[in-house]
């Protein structure tokens, strides 16, 4: 699906932070981290602030990750 769901995947295995702590830290439930995890869904934009919030709480660097690899456009760039 999207590039948030991909960053997000390789920051909590990076990080070593399960999707359930992330979920307690942005107060929202599990199923929802699950699915922008496996890509079912994409997280809106005001979503991706909120992801990159509560990695903040947890790993400053794992914060910093998510939106350098949400943002990267190397990928796009060899279509």
């Amino acid at each position: 699906m999207g590039k948030a769901g991909k960053a997000l995947r390789e920051v909590l295995e990076a990080y070593g932070i399960s999707q359930n702590k992330l979920a307690v830290v942005m107060g929202i439930g599990r199923s929802k981290i699950h699915y922008w995890f496996n890509e079912a869904t994409d997280p809106s934009a005001e979503a991706v602030l909120e992801i990159r919030k509560g990695l903040q709480k947890i790993n400053q660097a794992a914060a910093a990750e998510f939106i350098r690899l949400y943002l990267d456009e190397s990928d796009e760039n060899e279509a």
